[in-house]
């Protein structure tokens, strides 16, 4: 196994190599110049290299030194950030959220969090992936689903799956809105990952007839490339709320209801005592309710 160099050497090399001057580095570490100076050389030692080249304004990395820095320096960022995320923040909140949640409804809401809550620091984690409270460190999660999700968590329900078909105007035959299933069977469709196309159009009776398909990786990357003409999406009557209201999208197709997998935010018991999430949480519930 590979000896590790001294942690002392490569945290003067880390901060000499950003700053290119060992009297800067040492401002930084809080001594003197020459113990930077004097670290590098028994990093240099250890390593058998030349890590900088003494210049008249400075340092300058050679081949090596240079490649040796970047790793390092992640190496330290990652520390950091490490230890930052132990350090206790009472007004830092955490939630975990789907990109198209966050993009379509989080964000376009958060002016009103904001000034219902100006000191807490809300900070956004927009992942498919399902976040863990425990190793990514959140403090609250919108799932969709079914309950039960865990005698361990508060849920709460934000909204149920009520979906639409929605589309530009000029997809929506004016005067005649929501189209019938056949006509509605004809247009051009946009597809998310779900593809919940076929069970609606079975809901309403009538076969696929598109002569085009356009499928996206997102349910926002649905709804804008209907906004943009594309086709008609099928989405959750609450994340096109906003386009619904400002005109770029027209509801073509009538709700279907498809009971369960709605969406919920959960909150681990634990943090029943955090101001902080507990406002988070009553904010959502409660947001989620006027736009319901």
């Amino acid at each position: 196994m590979t000896e590790i160099p001294p942690l002392n050497s490569l945290r003067a090399f880390d901060a000499a190599g950003r700053r290119l001057s060992f009297r800067s580095a040492a401002d930084e570490l809080g001594v003197t110049q020459g113990a930077v100076a004097q670290q590098v050389r028994q990093l240099e030692a250890h390593l058998d290299v030349v890590l900088f080249e003494r210049v008249p304004k400075g340092l300058m990395f050679t081949s090596v030194g240079r490649s040796f820095h970047n790793r390092i320096a992640e190496v330290f960022a990652d520390l950091r950030s490490a230890t930052a995320e132990l350090k206790p923040e009472p007004n830092k909140v955490l939630i975990s959220v789907t990109p198209t949640f966050a993009a379509k409804w989080l964000i376009p809401n958060l002016p009103d969090f904001t000034a219902a809550h100006p000191n807490i620091d809300l900070r956004i984690m927009a992942t498919e992936k399902v976040s863990s409270f425990h190793s990514d460190g959140i403090n609250l999660a919108v799932r969709q689903g079914s309950p039960p999700f865990g005698a361990s968590l508060y849920v709460t329900l934000l909204f149920k799956q009520s979906l639409i078909a929605v589309a530009a105007p000029k997809h929506a035959d004016m005067g005649d809105s929501p189209l019938d299933a056949k006509t509605l069977a004809k247009k051009p469709k946009v597809h998310d990952t779900h593809d919940r196309w076929p069970s609606y159009l079975a809901h309403l009776g009538v076969q696929e007839q598109s002569p085009r398909h356009l499928r996206m990786s997102q349910t926002s990357l649905a709804v804008d490339a209907a906004i943009a003409g594309q086709g008609v999406a099928l989405v959750s009557r609450f994340l096109v709320a906003h386009d619904l209201e400002a005109g770029r999208l027209v509801e073509v197709g009538n709700a279907w209801d498809t009971g369960g997998n709605d969406f919920y935010v959960l909150m681990p018991r634990s943090a029943k005592n955090n101001e902080s999430v507990v406002n988070v949480m009553t904010w959502l519930t409660a947001r989620s309710a006027e736009d319901t």
